[in-house]
């Protein structure tokens, strides 16, 4: 018997986006539910129980970051993904804050947004049981022995660069915004400068050239995503 599709809600008041998201997904294999409002797309949340929400943050009917704050607060667990414009870097700050997933500026691509997708899935699935080893190319993170090794040669790091890639392996794939790595690494009482220089000293060690990385990504006035494992 095939598994059911992935549902993947898209609440976005644009139909033309829209329309794009449900030709784009459809073909990558997942069923795709619309809404233009917060008040459709709650609707769909009760009768169809999406896997996966994709949110627009300009909606004609409430603000998606209110929007999302709700959801959260309701306790919905459900992947969100948000749309933005490339230039909004406060307004995805302020949704990965209030709890999305991670993001995609428009324009976009269809096949980068369902590789998003697919890592928001997994990372839902990891926090239901933390693997003990990570491992993307020949960078090896041992969770429970806490030790870290490049191509098979054993990495020597500081407490706080460890507590640094920990925080990142355990959400890999996802975009960590400055603040939320400042509050649980250091309480939130650090400069975002301070973080800098504790991620150079760190690709330093772990990047084959750190300033071309491959494992820790730099997202632009947004914070840092570790490269998820294939």
């Amino acid at each position: 018997m095939t598994a059911p599709a992935v549902k993947i809600l898209v609440v976005d008041d644009e139909a033309p986006i829209r329309r794009l998201l449900r030709v784009g997904l459809t073909t990558e294999g997942y069923a795709v539910l619309e809404a233009a409002d917060a008040a459709a797309a709650t609707v769909i949340l009760t009768d169809d129980k999406p896997d996966v929400i994709i949110l627009d943050l300009g909606l004609p009917d409430i603000q998606g970051h209110d929007l999302l704050a709700g959801w959260r607060a309701s306790g919905l667990e459900l992947p969100i993904l948000v749309l933005s414009s490339r230039t909004d870097e406060a307004g995805i700050v302020k949704a990965l804050e209030l709890g999305a997933d991670d993001y995609v500026t428009k324009p976009f691509g269809v096949a980068e947004l369902a590789a998003r997708i697919r890592v928001a899935l997994r990372h839902r699935l990891q926090l239901q049981g933390e693997r003990p080893v990570f491992q993307v190319g020949d960078l090896s993170v041992d969770l429970v022995k806490r030790i870290v090794k490049v191509a098979g040669r054993e990495i020597s790091l500081s407490p706080k660069e460890y507590d640094i890639l920990r925080l990142m392996v355990q959400h890999a794939g996802k975009v960590l915004t400055h603040q939320h790595i400042l509050r649980q690494v250091w309480g939130g009482s650090t400069d975002v400068q301070y973080l800098r220089v504790y991620v150079r000293q760190l690709r330093q060690k772990i990047e084959t050239s750190p300033d071309q990385p491959q494992y820790i990504i730099t997202e632009t006035g947004v914070g840092y995503r570790l490269r998820a494992a294939e």
